[in-house]
């Protein structure tokens, strides 16, 4: 998220003039990204798009050389027991990487406990120690209190059953999808709400974690 390029999600995803829903309408997506004018140096602004993650997946797509649904389905999901999924496409039958993917709320849990077991499951390795740790630590800051590192977004919380603060990291989903890790504390928590492209979705989410999950499970 810190290319430099002019990017604008902060519209509501039912607006065309959204970037990364007329990226999808673009006939040529990758064009369309590279193509925003650059406002910033690059690695010195945090500016949320969606377009960067879909040059992720081209990437991974060119350098593996398979879909990128496939290439999941064989390094991860079928490790972890995840044998259903869905993963939209844009008109021009691209996997979206940066909203596409849909799993069940149990499915992303093992992926959050992945990373809580530092890329073990079931005494098997999947993911390198280093990358979940490189994954994690925090690169820059958004503007408004939190952290960014590789997709996930970072920040701190008290935790009365430790006195004290502890780091937290989440994927945030359109519509109030979560996933929290607090590796600290050996818990990873998904919480759906469906309030696409409502402006408060993340309310809800954000409650139930902070009073819910802190400050009653981890009393013990």
């Amino acid at each position: 998220m810190t290319l430099g390029m002019e990017w604008d999600e902060d519209r509501p995803y039912t607006d065309p003039l959204n970037s990364e829903i007329a990226m999808e309408n673009a006939p040529d997506r990758y064009r369309f990204v590279l193509e925003r004018p650059v406002i910033a140096e690059p690695g010195t602004r945090w500016i949320y798009s969606g377009g960067s993650v879909a040059l992720v997946g081209a990437i991974i797509e060119r350098g593996t050389g398979k879909r990128l649904p496939d290439f999941a389905r064989e390094v991860l999901f079928e490790p972890l027991g995840i044998a259903k999924f869905h993963w939209n496409a844009g008109r021009d039958g691209v996997a979206s990487p940066a909203s596409g993917l849909r799993l069940t709320a149990p499915d992303l849990l093992k992926i959050g406990m992945l990373f809580v077991q530092n890329g073990a499951w079931n005494g098997k390795r999947i993911v390198s120690e280093e990358w979940i740790a490189q994954s994690l630590a925090p690169a820059i800051s958004t503007g408004d209190g939190l952290s960014y590192g590789r997709l996930w977004f970072s920040g701190d919380a008290p935790v009365p059953a430790f006195d004290g603060q502890r780091s937290w990291y989440a994927g945030f989903g359109n519509g109030g999808q979560r996933l929290w890790l607090m590796p600290d504390a050996g818990i990873a928590a998904v919480i759906y709400s469906g309030k696409y492209n409502s402006w408060d979705a993340w309310i809800t989410p954000t409650r139930v974690w902070r009073e819910i999950i802190l400050a009653n499970l981890l009393k013990a």
